[in-house]
């Protein structure tokens, strides 16, 4: 690909991590609602009602919603940046779409379709009042986002030389975490759309308990309401106990999981380097949700906890890249399903 296109994909890269992070902030801040319609803000498509007469036209416009004009920067800041990140999966695509000569454009008009999809995700996250299953959804969309990018990305980069090919155990691990990691992102995003994250106050214990009273029905039942459950009654303690709890124990999961793939990776020398960067992502991410927990959901460690994920999706994906790479070097056709998604990652 050209030039233009590969400093394209990286600002592209850098802005959807941006735009994930921004997308946390704006949650965790209560933003969400900063402002009652899409895509503008009471109205407006550049800038939040801050004038006297622009607050009381506001307020005609939308009565009973006051304006709160510092969540409603926020919530607009971060629709200014996914914009942009549009604008520039866009210009991907049509600058795949012209250079296909190597290969087609398939990716780059997925990322199209999936971003579309997040902009109608991000319209129902505000008409819904933050419907959880459409803020998980929606959050999920971000990291898919990322990922197609990341994947373009690695693409784009001269493939190592390595000899020889990666053991079928080596690149069954690196499916495994790359479950987990999805797995635990869309925990995560459960977690986060449902308020649970301080529920348990104490770690490694929850309430005082190694295996505190928990509604998993309730929990995880997706159709219905924040705070409240399929039938309309207030969700139950125990429900947001079981959200938090079942988080923790998919990061138990990742830990085991993600952590052998990096010590495997680790011990050769053609993967030494993927398996230090994956290490260190998981050590980082696992620290700072204990953080988290311990000092209570401060906002900078927990926007810099859904950026630590970001990151750590990016380093599974990375090496699973690799793996699968060095399977090709050989020559070898990839396994079937999973690996040959890979095999143009070069």
């Amino acid at each position: 690909m050209s030039r233009a296109y590969r400093t394209l994909l990286t600002a592209a890269l850098l802005l959807a991590l941006t735009v994930v992070s921004l997308g946390a902030w704006v949650r965790l801040s209560d933003a969400g609602l900063g402002c009652p319609d899409w895509p503008g803000c009471y109205g407006q498509l550049i800038g939040v009602p801050e004038q006297a007469h622009e607050v009381s036209a506001a307020h005609s416009a939308f009565p009973g919603k006051p304006v709160e004009a510092p969540k409603a920067w926020k919530e607009m800041i971060h629709r200014y940046a996914a914009g942009t990140l549009g604008l520039c999966i866009a210009g991907l695509a049509v600058l795949a779409w012209r250079q296909h000569a190597r290969r087609g454009p398939g990716l780059e008009i997925a990322l199209v379709a999936v971003v579309t999809m997040q902009a109608l995700l991000g319209m129902l996250t505000v008409t819904r009042l933050l419907k959880p299953v459409i803020v998980t959804s929606h959050l999920l969309g971000g990291m898919t986002t990322l990922a197609i990018l990341a994947l373009l990305w690695l693409r784009e980069r001269r493939p190592d030389r390595l000899p020889g090919m990666a053991p079928v155990g080596l690149r069954l691990a690196a499916i495994a975490a790359l479950a987990v990691v999805l797995g635990q992102i869309a925990l995560g995003g459960w977690v986060s759309s449902n308020y649970a994250a301080a529920v348990c106050a104490d770690f490694p214990t929850c309430q005082g308990s190694w295996w505190p009273e928990m509604d998993t029905h309730h929990a995880f039942t997706l159709d219905r309401e924040l705070g409240a459950t399929a039938s309309g009654a207030l969700l139950p303690g125990a429900a947001l106990t079981a959200i938090h709890f079942a988080h923790r124990l998919g990061a138990g999961a990742v830990l085991i999981v993600v952590g052998g793939l990096g010590l495997s990776l680790a011990r050769q020398p053609a993967f030494r380097r993927h398996g230090l960067v994956l290490l260190s992502a998981l050590g980082v991410q696992i620290g700072l949700g204990i953080a988290n927990v311990l000092l209570q959901l401060p906002l900078p460690l927990a926007v810099a906890h859904n950026t630590g994920a970001a990151l750590l999706l990016c380093a599974t994906l990375a090496a699973c890249a690799q793996v699968f790479r060095r399977e090709k070097a050989r020559g070898r056709a990839p396994a079937a399903g999973f690996p040959r998604r890979f095999e143009a990652v070069r």
